[in-house]
């Protein structure tokens, strides 16, 4: 069984995973959107510099889903911060 997901369902999905995660645990969402975002970036960077300096067969694809892996969680604390605005429960204290 071969599923093609396109870019936009690739988006949504990993919206909806990323604000579950939100509205679960803002500071273990804002911790893994972080770190996650922080290596993907670099991944995503170091592949870019390496396709450049010499080209291969991978798709362009890769490379869109890796910027949507990048931007989803960025989006999904964004809308977090829109709809809660701006406040955090770790950041109360009292635990």
């Amino acid at each position: 069984m071969n599923i093609r997901l396109s870019l936009l369902e690739i988006l949504l999905l990993e919206l909806v995973l990323w604000f579950a995660l939100w509205l679960g645990s803002d500071y273990l969402a804002s911790l893994l959107t972080l770190i996650i975002g922080a290596i993907v970036s670099a991944v995503l960077i170091i592949a870019l510099i390496s396709e450049w300096l010499e080209p291969t067969r991978v798709s362009r694809r890769y490379f869109h889903i890796m910027a949507i892996s990048i931007a989803a969680p960025i989006i999904a604390a964004i809308l977090y911060i829109y709809i809660l605005g701006g406040h955090f429960e770790f950041l109360k204290g009292g635990y």
